[in-house]
């Protein structure tokens, strides 16, 4: 499924992208919610190795970051706009309760940050309802060129993310990273405050900005609006 736009110089080198056929959606459909399922199937066998396809947290983000590059791919085009969103709602909720199931590994914290700051690029683009780049990792204005519009074809229109949605989605992230936090407490530093450890590996500064475009988008972050606990006031 490949969406093209025109670049930001202006030159068109890829496809206008359009709205998914019924049955590009239904195989869309389809493969998301099997992927989802196998996810989940493998998430709750990770304490038994032998037994499952994902039982790190590495391994865990790997099979959510190639999820998420395939949901990403779904043209912001009406009919088929708020499948974006609605799959990408629920992969944000599954990976903020999830990625706690897993022992919290100071090694492993750099690929988690790496995954949620694809997270917060991805829901800015669909915030402001962008094409997703997968080369340069980031969202791009639609742009048709009125050459392309032909006398006849129906309009091109993308539905913005909803009210209720963004309110799900602030929740999501809110209550998600109070629940990192949390979890983090079970780093083992060797009863070092673990906030100085993430200071130490560089790490902690990422984790006070979790989500901030995201956030800024939506006009909520301050920055301390994904602090609940007040993370940056124990310093």
């Amino acid at each position: 499924m490949q969406i093209e736009e025109n670049d930001r110089n202006g030159s068109s080198n890829l496809k206008i992208p359009q709205a998914l056929s019924k049955a590009q959606e239904r195989k869309a459909v389809e493969y998301v919610e099997d992927s989802f399922m196998d996810i989940s199937s493998a998430f709750k066998k990770r304490l038994e190795p032998s037994m499952t396809k994902l039982p790190t947290l590495t391994a865990y983000l790997d099979a959510m970051q190639e999820l998420l590059a395939f949901i990403l791919q779904i043209p912001p085009i009406d009919p088929s706009t708020h499948l974006r969103t609605a799959f990408l709602l629920r992969l944000t909720g599954d990976v903020m309760t999830s990625v706690p199931g897993y022992p919290p590994q100071m090694k492993e914290l750099q690929t988690l940050l790496d995954f949620l700051d694809d997270l917060d690029q991805a829901w800015s683009a669909v915030l402001k309802n962008q094409v997703w780049d997968p080369a340069a990792g980031e969202g791009v204005d639609l742009i048709v060129p009125v050459d392309k519009i032909k006398p006849g074809d129906p309009p091109i229109r993308s539905s913005p993310v909803s009210q209720t949605e963004r309110t799900r989605l602030r929740s999501l992230l809110v209550t998600g990273t109070a629940g990192l936090e949390e979890w983090m407490t079970g780093l083992d530093t060797r009863g070092e405050d673990y906030q100085i450890t993430l200071q130490r590996a560089g790490l902690l500064q990422g984790f006070d900005d979790l989500f901030s475009v995201t956030l800024s988008e939506m006009g909520t972050y301050d920055g301390s609006g994904n602090d609940p606990a007040g993370m940056k006031g124990t310093r």
